[in-house]
């Protein structure tokens, strides 16, 4: 099991005029190798909730495991924690600040004071995790790079730190289309080869298309937590989630009030699948009743 999180909630400002719960008992697991979409409206707890997962904010009831280690207890060692738990904040190209993309990357592994054959191996390796050619773009100054080049640069400092569990917040917010299916593709691969990675989104279609599990939160509870294909067929609204049903359904709605009732799926693989097996189905049946 990757993470345990069990009955966790956190107060902000609490014995305060200010003080709001921002969680509320959430429990769920994680399993090694999974790709988690949490999503939820504005302000549901889903920041809250992942900046759990490396210490950032300290547990203050409830409790998380990540692969055999009580985050609670004292004797956890935060600095190897967010070495394994790898974290990918909105963004993370505003956080670049080295001249060049190999000294940008260097930088979480510098301060491990490791070897700098160590070092540059970890900036090669990771630079090829994110599809970045190491001679290529090693001496190039990361702020003159398109956007999602930038977001993979910021993210292969991440890597960099060799983590087994990846965090991303809104990782293709911001990014043209051309960006988000850079990154997306290699978060892909990173997933396939076996790395656990939770991804925060309000995009229902990379949940649709990416997600092995979707973990609902609402005003700091649980309100799903399952494969996506159950949730999109779920009767949740999700209009009072602040979210909306990926593209392929919104299509099948459409058709179905057309009177054409079709079931295609929650991805465009299945959509187009679907429409051309219909298709194919209703050639066939024309062509014999003509005959």
């Amino acid at each position: 099991m990757s993470i345990i999180v069990k009955d966790l909630s956190y107060v902000y400002s609490p014995n305060s005029p200010f003080m709001y719960k921002a969680l509320e008992k959430v429990s769920f697991n994680i399993d090694d190798g999974e790709w988690a979409f949490i999503v939820g409206h504005t302000g549901s707890g889903k920041s809250t909730l992942i900046q759990h997962f490396n210490g950032l904010i300290p547990i203050q009831e409830g409790s998380i495991n990540i692969n055999g280690a009580e985050l609670s207890s004292k004797d956890t060692n935060l600095k190897q924690l967010r070495a394994s738990v790898g974290m990918v904040f909105q963004y993370p190209e505003y956080q670049l600040f080295a001249e060049t993309v190999e000294k940008d990357i260097a930088f979480g592994p510098t301060n491990l004071k490791l070897d700098q054959e160590e070092i540059t191996r970890r900036v090669k390796d990771s630079m090829q995790l994110v599809g970045l050619d190491y001679e290529e773009f090693r001496l190039r100054s990361p702020f003159e790079l398109s956007g999602g080049q930038k977001r993979r640069v910021a993210i292969a400092g991440v890597l960099a730190l060799k983590p087994t569990i990846l965090i991303l917040d809104e990782p293709t917010a911001g990014l043209d289309p051309n960006g988000k299916r850079e990154v997306l593709k290699f978060l892909k691969s990173l997933n396939e080869s076996g790395m656990t990675i939770i991804t925060v989104s309000h995009d229902m279609d990379d949940v649709a298309n990416y997600a092995t599990r979707v973990i609902v939160i609402d005003n700091g509870t649980i309100r799903f937590n399952g494969k996506p294909v159950d949730f999109f067929d779920s009767k949740i609204d999700l209009n009072s989630l602040g979210l909306e049903l990926p593209k392929a359904k919104k299509l099948e709605q459409l058709l179905n009030q057309k009177g054409i009732n079709i079931d295609l799926g929650i991805t465009y693989d299945s959509a187009i699948k679907a429409i051309r097996d219909r298709i194919k189905w209703e050639t066939y049946r024309l062509d014999n009743i003509i005959l």
